[in-house]
């Protein structure tokens, strides 16, 4: 592969790993606000958003699972 072709490739991989970080970056906060939002009770909501915030990914999926489940239930 010649050089212009490489720098093409590079740049392509940044766009796309950039985009890829804006949307997980975009769905911790939303589940982060949410969090802190929610109409819990206060000791619940802390730990949330310590979970949320110290396990941004994992944290995020878990809380948005458990989130929608508590919602179907009620």
């Amino acid at each position: 592969m010649n050089e212009q072709a490489s720098g093409i490739v590079a740049l392509l991989t940044g766009a796309v790993g950039l985009v890829i970080g804006a949307i997980v970056f975009i769905f911790w906060l939303w589940m982060l606000i949410d969090c802190i939002k929610n109409e819990t009770d206060g000791t619940q909501r802390i730990i949330w958003a310590l979970v949320v915030f110290f396990f941004p990914c994992i944290g995020s999926l878990i809380y948005l699972f458990a989130r929608k489940m508590q919602r179907g239930k009620v």
